[in-house]
């Protein structure tokens, strides 16, 4: 008898461990104690329990201290979520949607102030995700004030944005600011995380979709979708004021992210200048680039500096795509005098391929004031119909390196090289007069299917042995 017992008892010790087991997978986790739930249905008067959800998201992020998930119910929220608490590296915060429910944070009920605005707000904490949420409709109508769907400010550290949805927040005024995401590192931040969100439809003003600016050390911009917004896409800002030590951002990652259709042309604030960048670096050092697709934008990738005497520094812009921009690909250098440059950066390993659309005299690679010490190899280059492949109108060009390129020779069209102002219309002349891109050659790459933007080299195309 005690040994059938003793058998029965395991087989019911294994059951009741697989049952927990079980009970821990992702459906289930949602059901423990350190859960908050709110609902439309609601009330703030309950325990925020899943079947005693809080009405608000105000009530839930008074509750929502270290340790919290706090899980949103399908619905229309027509409120702020303004973070009170900080979690821990153990014991984060997160706000996110219940499952795979639609949340939406309305912004029309706050609109139309004249002072910041935000729908998310995260001011001086640490270890928070904000996840799954759509966020929209906000507007503001005076110069002053500013619309943010997202923003994080402070000293606010460990940061994670993702799976969001960020649209139609706008600035009515002609001169006025808005953003879909700001991060502004007034105090010291570090470690922020922008993933997999979608950023679209935004009437920006002078301001751009989605901004780091200020004293941010650490940083990852990847796998996110930016398009269709009236001036820039992603942006690394440096030396405007923003914190009153280490006022750049650094020591960051832009990688695998689809940038697309962000134009300030018919905005009022440019008018119809083809000046936004899809990705854009002002000022910030110690930045990869990389890996990113970039088309139909202003100009595809920038890094300089707006501020006379700063720079950007340790750019690292590798294995994007960029194509079909309006003035122009990659651009390198201030646009006048009265700004910084760009130095001991890497533009390598990228796809160039018929920037220019408007003619604009931009090429595919744009080097403006005061670009030094740069290395640009080993990328594919197409010219779009006004054949510039390097435009380089300013003579404050000193060692950069430009070689192991390939340039795209087409049937009956040659092309054109800018350097120092000197204008070369054949490929030797240029490498001759300019001792560039000796080791380079001019062919056909041989692309896959170069109409559907597919840039996969076929087997036999002459240009591996040069760029690999």
């Amino acid at each position: 008898m005690r040994v059938f017992y003793f058998i029965f008892s395991a087989g019911l010790l294994a059951s009741v461990l697989i049952t927990l087991d079980w009970n821990k997978t992702s459906e289930n986790i949602e059901e423990q104690a350190d859960c908050l739930y709110v609902s439309p249905d609601g009330n703030d008067q309950n325990k925020g329990t899943k079947t005693k959800p809080f009405r608000t998201l105000s009530r839930a992020a008074k509750e929502a201290v270290a340790g919290t998930t706090v899980l949103i119910r399908e619905g229309t929220y027509k409120e702020t979520l303004d973070v009170k608490h900080s979690g821990t590296s153990e014991k984060p915060i997160t706000f996110r949607n219940y499952r795979n429910e639609k949340v939406v944070i309305n912004g029309e009920p706050v609109g139309g102030s004249k002072d910041e605005t935000s729908l998310i707000r995260i001011h001086d904490k640490k270890h928070i995700t904000i996840s799954g949420l759509t966020i929209k409709n906000l507007s503001v109508s005076s110069e002053e004030a500013t619309a943010m769907g997202i923003y994080v400010s402070g000293s606010s550290s460990h940061i994670t944005l993702k799976n969001n949805h960020v649209w139609d927040i706008k600035t009515t005024a002609d001169e006025g600011n808005a953003h879909g995401i700001a991060v502004y590192g007034t105090g010291s931040m570090k470690e922020i995380k922008i993933e997999d969100n979608t950023v679209e439809k935004l009437i920006l003003g002078a301001s751009e979709a989605v901004v780091l600016n200020g004293n941010i050390d650490g940083f990852t911009i990847s796998g996110n979708v930016v398009h269709d917004n009236n001036n820039i896409g992603i942006d690394l800002i440096g030396y405007e004021g923003t914190a009153k030590r280490n006022d750049f951002v650094r020591n960051g990652v832009v990688e695998n992210n689809t940038v697309y259709h962000n134009s300030t042309y018919g905005n009022p604030a440019y008018g119809n200048d083809y000046s936004a960048g899809g990705i854009y670096v002002d000022g910030g050092k110690t930045i990869e680039i990389k890996n990113n697709i970039v088309y139909n934008n202003d100009i595809g990738i920038e890094a300089t500096s707006e501020h006379k005497g700063k720079y950007a520094e340790d750019i690292q812009i590798t294995g994007n795509k960029v194509y079909q921009n309006a003035y122009t690909g990659i651009s390198i250098g201030g646009y006048d005098k009265e700004r910084g440059g760009t130095i001991d950066s890497v533009i390598a390993h990228n796809i160039l391929f018929r920037n220019d659309t408007k003619g604009l005299y931009g090429g595919q690679l744009l080097l403006q004031y005061d670009t030094k010490n740069n290395s640009i190899e080993k990328n594919i280059i197409t010219a779009s119909d006004s054949r510039i492949f390097i435009a380089n109108d300013f003579t404050k060009n000193d060692g950069n390196k430009v070689n192991h390129n390939i340039y795209h020779k087409e049937p009956g069209q040659d092309g054109l090289w800018v350097w120092k102002k000197n204008e070369y219309d054949s490929f030797a002349s240029y490498q001759n007069a300019t001792n560039n891109d000796q080791d380079s050659i001019y062919a056909n790459p041989m692309y896959h299917d170069e109409k559907a933007y597919d840039f996969t080299l076929d087997p036999d195309s002459p240009v591996r042995p040069v760029i690999e």
